[in-house]
């Protein structure tokens, strides 16, 4: 189930459609911080995800009139997003497709896990090489599968399920050692 646009909502796109700057400027500031949630993730820091933003509305006002007022604006925007902020960083992943493996650590209890925030797992995950943290981001909290990935990033499937698996055990790896740190059980 989609939540329903608000009138205001449909307005402003009607309005962007035809190309109205004023409209568009009130799109930009009804998802700025939408937009800028996705982009941090795919973002080394700020200013990166503030591009990423700007980049990704720049093809949202070029490519509104292809949006399908059935569906919900939220999800086609996040998919402009998400695909923005993987182009801006595609070279560099493709630089980093040979990080080694690092060592397996044991499995933490789940206890640990759930003493953290959001905003934690965030700060650990920018610890992480950029493939593992595109493709982390992609499966485990955009919902893409390893198909989809593969096909974003041009890289094989197994590539995909490879490196999920090595971000995953990276930030096992965070984790120990921030509750370490912190004192916390494990």
């Amino acid at each position: 189930m989609h939540q329903t646009r608000s009138i205001a909502e449909e307005e402003i796109i009607s309005q962007c459609r035809k190309g109205s700057l004023k409209y568009q400027e009130a799109l930009y500031k009804h998802f700025y911080s939408y937009a800028m949630g996705i982009s941090l993730r795919y973002s080394l820091n700020r200013d990166d995800a503030l591009e990423v933003v700007n980049d990704g509305f720049i093809k949202v006002f070029n490519a509104i009139h292809n949006f399908n007022s059935d569906k919900p604006f939220k999800a086609w925007l996040r998919t402009i997003m998400v695909n923005t902020a993987i182009d801006r960083r595609r070279k560099d992943l493709k630089f980093q497709l040979n990080v080694e493996l690092d060592h397996t650590v044991p499995a933490i209890n789940a206890t640990a896990v759930e003493t953290l925030g959001a905003q934690d797992i965030l700060m650990l995950m920018k610890n992480l090489p950029s493939i593992q943290a595109a493709i982390f981001n992609l499966y485990e909290i955009d919902g893409y599968n390893h198909d989809e990935i593969a096909g974003i990033l041009g890289i094989p499937v197994s590539s995909s399920r490879v490196y999920l698996s090595r971000a995953k055990e990276k930030l096992r790896s965070l984790l120990r050692s921030e509750t370490i740190r912190h004192g916390r059980s494990i």
